[in-house]
């Protein structure tokens, strides 16, 4: 076996993995299974407390097709294909890395895409490195998304 770190070989996979955070996981959870979620969420906390987890688990659960009491399945393909990073309807943006005005009216085009039947999840993970053109280009488009897509900042 090909070796793996310790944070991904533990990584949380669906809502009831998650460790120290049963209130935000219970909201979500609820919002998935209710069908009532947000348009868009801010995860915020130090490093290591599970955002980039609970969004990609968030980002399986409103696609998986055998959700169970607002868990994902972690078996049928749109969950397989989030997992193995090959889905088209997960997208994550290292916004640290990627945080000109370009890359995000690239995103915003991506946005106008849709799959049918599909919720489209958007991560942008470390958003507050954003440039201030960057954050602008965003706005309207957080504020007002296509109806099938999320994002978690």
């Amino acid at each position: 076996m090909a070796y793996q770190s310790l944070y991904r070989r533990y990584r949380p996979r669906r809502f009831s993995e998650v460790r120290g955070q049963e209130h935000v996981v219970g909201a979500l959870r609820n919002a998935v299974n209710t069908h009532t979620e947000g348009h868009a969420y801010l995860f915020s906390g130090p490093r290591g407390t599970g955002k980039t987890s609970t969004a990609r688990i968030l980002a399986k659960a409103l696609n998986c097709d055998n959700l169970q009491q607002g868990e994902p399945c972690c078996e049928c393909t749109p969950c397989q294909d989030m997992e193995a990073g090959r889905s088209f309807d997960l997208f994550e943006l290292d916004a640290a890395s990627n945080n000109g005005v370009d890359a995000i009216r690239d995103l915003i085009e991506r946005t106008a895409v849709g799959s049918p039947g599909r919720t489209k999840v958007y991560i942008l993970d470390e958003v507050h490195m954003l440039s201030p053109g960057a954050s602008n280009a965003l706005l309207k488009t957080l504020e007002e998304p296509p109806s099938h897509v999320r994002f978690v900042l």
